[in-house]
C-alpha cells in the first residue's frame, strides 16, 4: 500500500509514492540508483542529477510511453507529478467553460512557452489528453532537446511542433502565425530576476533536502539562464506575455501562466487590468508543502466564449 499524496490533482497519475520496484521493471537502469533511506523508504538521492535523471526516464516510460528522453547536461530536470498538475488543472480550466467535460483530442491547440530541453508538457498533455501542441523557447540547445525527443518517440507522431523564438524582446510575435488558433496557452517564466537569486532559490531547496554538503548549487537540479532568471523576474515575464496577448485576443481562449511568487500576483493584476482581460482567474495548486499557482486571463465574452466552444469542440 502507499501513501497518497492528496495534494496533487485528482487525476494526477502520480498521487502515490515513487513505486521504485515497479519502476525499475520499466527502466532498469535507475536500480542502481535507489537506496534505502534513515526512514526505512527506496528512494534515490535528488541532488545528484543523474538520478533524478534516471527517475525522469522510468516515470515517462511507464506512464506516458515515452522510450526516448534526454536532457543535455546542466538543463533544467523538472519534477514530473508537478508539471502533470499544471496540465490537468488546465483542462479543467477549458471544462469550466464548456459544461463541466475537458475536451480532449488533437483539435485541442496549447502553445507551450519556454517549452524547455525537457517537452514534458506536452508530453503528459499529449499522452493524457491527446492535445497538439506547440513548444517555443529562445534557447537553440532547448529547441535541439525538445525536437530530438519528439523525433525518436513514434508516438509524438504529428503532436508536438517545435518552434525557436529568434528575438529576445517578444514572446508570442514571430512564434504565433497570423491567424493561428490557440485554446490555451501555459508558462513555466523564469522565476528569478539574477543569476546570484536563481543561486540562492537552489540552495535553499537543497537545505530543504537535507542536502547541502559540499553541493555546487547550480548543478544539481540544473537549469540555464533563460530557464532559471529573467531581468525583472517572473513579474516582468509575465507583465510581457499580457501585453502581447492584448494584441492577439481573439487567437486564443484563455492565456496562462504559472506564478512561484505570491508577491507577483498584485503587478500581475495591474497590467490586466490595464489591458481590460474580460475575466481573471487564480487557480491554487498545492503539490506538498510547496504552493504554487497560475493566473488565467481572457478576452473573449460569455457569447464570444459559447462560440469558441461550438466551433472548436463541438466538431
Amino acid at each position: 500500500m502507499h501513501t497518497e499524496k492528496t495534494s496533487l490533482h485528482e487525476r494526477n497519475l502520480h498521487r502515490e509514492r515513487y513505486d521504485f520496484k515497479e519502476l525499475i521493471t520499466t527502466y532498469r537502469e535507475l536500480a542502481k540508483f535507489v537506496f534505502v533511506n534513515s526512514f526505512g523508504d527506496e528512494s534515490i538521492d535528488f541532488a545528484n542529477p543523474e538520478a533524478v535523471k534516471a527517475l525522469n526516464r522510468a516515470l515517462l516510460k511507464h506512464f506516458y510511453g515515452i522510450s526516448y528522453w534526454n536532457i543535455p547536461d546542466g538543463y533544467l530536470c523538472p519534477p514530473i507529478p508537478g508539471r502533470a498538475d499544471y496540465i490537468h488543472y488546465i483542462a479543467d480550466l477549458l471544462a469550466s467553460v464548456n459544461g463541466g467535460k475537458f475536451p480532449v483530442g488533437k483539435d485541442v491547440k496549447i502553445l507551450d512557452i519556454g517549452v524547455g530541453a525537457n517537452c514534458v508538457y506536452p508530453i503528459v498533455g499529449y499522452r493524457e489528453y491527446g492535445w497538439c501542441f506547440v513548444g517555443s523557447d529562445i534557447d537553440p540547445v532547448s529547441i535541439d532537446s525538445a525536437r530530438q525527443i519528439v523525433d525518436k518517440n513514434p508516438s509524438l507522431e504529428g503532436a508536438i511542433d517545435i518552434r525557436l523564438q529568434t528575438s529576445s524582446k517578444y514572446i508570442f510575435k514571430g512564434i504565433i502565425q497570423p491567424g493561428e488558433i490557440f485554446d490555451i496557452t501555459i508558462c513555466n517564466p523564469p522565476f528569478h530576476a539574477s543569476l546570484a537569486e536563481a543561486q540562492a532559490g537552489t540552495k535553499r531547496k537543497l537545505t530543504n533536502l537535507g542536502l547541502t554538503k559540499g553541493q555546487k548549487p547550480m548543478l544539481n537540479f540544473g537549469g540555464q539562464n533563460a530557464e532559471l532568471w529573467v531581468e525583472g523576474g517572473e513579474e516582468t515575464f509575465v507583465r510581457q506575455i499580457i501585453r502581447e496577448s492584448a494584441e492577439i485576443p481573439s487567437q486564443c481562449l484563455w492565456f496562462t501562466s504559472l506564478l512561484s511568487k505570491k508577491t507577483t500576483l498584485p503587478g500581475v493584476y495591474a497590467e490586466l487590468k490595464k489591458v481590460n482581460a474580460l475575466n481573471v482567474k487564480t487557480v491554487e495548486m498545492a503539490q506538498g508543502q510547496k504552493v504554487s499557482r497560475f493566473v488565467a486571463w481572457t478576452f473573449l465574452d460569455k457569447d464570444m466564449q459559447k462560440k469558441w466552444i461550438h466551433e472548436r469542440f463541438k466538431k
